[in-house]
């Protein structure tokens, strides 16, 4: 048990203006036993602590610095929370005392296992590593008990598939993913993981997979943003926002063929157009409108959903993307137009597509 006992001699003597030579002749004791004291190189015995708390006029409790800790079960688990956060290794003793009191509590089984691998991979330490993934399998049984939406029996397998690339055990590691992957939650960590050891085909489908996922959850994203943006009257951060997007999915395109994003692209030059119109920039709005026209002109000559005619992605044939942003490429950007409930701009768009 760590104690402040050296910084509180030290405190204690100086506030009642006491040299070290001075304490060591109350005490009966020499000075440079008060020095190693506290210079924390070694301890008073126990009748000298006691001494110095009756002279000091404070409890011995109060002179070690020793504070009672509630070790009620929420409690305890906080405690161990703050460890890790600290990195503290510490935190690692008071995981087995935990583990001892409550060996059946989730809570305090799936805090520890992540103190045990935070330090462990810190330090280098295959041991703790190890022991992480003992109490992981015991977090497993213990599941039931669990009342945070965010751990699931997935994110737990996900933590022992970690643990196993830590200790060098990869292919264990794939087949733990593989095996617990609802709705290609770890296709990205799974293809990663391949390609780093030479399976690199067999990663393929993986990462192709991912990347469909990824560049969904992306589109909805930038449009929850440009919500957020319109609604504060943002113009300047939606500006930003899309001529990234757009950049972005233009560099999608696979040997200039047509594919979805185009489509998403047409829509958002709309909206990038009718920032620039809010922000004075009419010959801009008017330029980005026309690239709107020609790019969705260039989608519905040969409208693609196949999500394997999307640069980077390899998939099986037939694999297709669905949307509601409008029958066409013109529908989903003309849209983006008419919402925005702005006649003058409309004219714009109406007089750029004539």
């Amino acid at each position: 048990m760590a104690t402040m006992l050296a910084e509180n001699i030290r405190r204690y003597r100086k506030d009642r203006s006491l040299t070290q030579e001075q304490l060591a002749e109350v005490l009966g004791v020499t000075t440079g036993a008060v020095y190693k004291w506290e210079a924390k190189l070694s301890v008073p015995d126990l009748d000298l602590i006691v001494e110095m708390a009756d002279f000091f006029d404070t409890s011995v409790d109060v002179l070690l610095g020793y504070e009672m800790k509630n070790n009620q079960l929420k409690e305890t688990v906080s405690r161990l929370r703050e460890y890790r956060r600290k990195k503290d290794p510490e935190g690692l003793s008071e995981a087995e005392k935990a583990l001892k009191k409550y060996p059946h509590s989730f809570e305090i089984v799936n805090e520890s296992a992540s103190m045990y691998y935070g330090l462990g991979l810190e330090g280098r330490n295959k041991d703790d590593i190890r022991r992480a993934l003992e109490l992981l399998e015991q977090a497993l049984v213990l599941l039931p008990q669990n009342e945070d939406p965010e751990i699931t029996e997935q994110t737990l397998y996900g933590k022992m598939a970690n643990i196993y690339l830590a200790l060098g055990e990869w292919e264990k590691a794939v087949e733990l993913l593989k095996s617990h992957n609802p709705g290609g939650l770890y296709d990205h960590q799974i293809g990663q993981i391949l390609a780093s050891y030479d399976r690199t085909e067999e990663a393929v489908p993986f990462l192709s997979e991912s990347l469909v996922k990824i560049l969904g959850e992306l589109t909805h994203t930038v449009t929850g943003y440009l919500n957020v943006y319109a609604a504060r009257r943002d113009y300047d951060s939606i500006q930003a926002l899309l001529r990234w997007s757009i950049d972005l999915f233009l560099g999608l395109r696979k040997e200039n063929k047509p594919n979805f994003f185009d489509k998403v692209n047409s829509a958002f030059m709309a909206a990038l157009a009718y920032a620039q119109w809010k922000t004075g920039q009419e010959d801009e709005a008017r330029a980005t409108l026309e690239r709107a026209r020609d790019l969705a002109a260039f989608f519905d000559a040969a409208p693609s959903y196949d999500e394997s005619d999307v640069r980077f992605i390899t998939r099986v044939e037939g694999a297709s993307v669905h949307d509601d942003i409008g029958a066409t490429a013109k529908d989903a950007a003309e849209a983006i137009v008419k919402g925005c409930e702005d006649d003058a701009f409309t004219a714009l768009w109406e007089n750029v597509t004539q």
